[in-house]
């Protein structure tokens, strides 16, 4: 899955296409490397989120098509 379209479907990121414009601006970076909003997402990868007043890093633990609202966070898990 796309990393724009993961971001938004676990609604780390409220909308794609700001998704999207984070990726292009090197906001968001994969396993320590600044990636591309076409980057395929797998379990395992840390992705980390540099929006706004602190970042937030996290873990991909599942990577589905659909989620809804009350099971969005069970496919990452939050790195302190």
């Amino acid at each position: 899955m796309r990393l724009d379209k993961y971001l938004k479907i676990t609604r780390l990121i409220k909308r794609r296409t700001v998704a999207n414009e984070a990726c292009d601006a090197e906001k968001v970076s994969v396993n320590g490397k600044p990636a591309r909003a076409s980057y395929d997402v797998k379990v395992g990868d840390i992705i980390e989120i540099n929006i706004g007043t602190r970042p937030l890093k996290v873990k991909v633990l599942n990577v589905t098509e659909y989620a809804t609202k009350e099971n969005a966070a069970d496919n990452y898990e939050v790195i302190p």
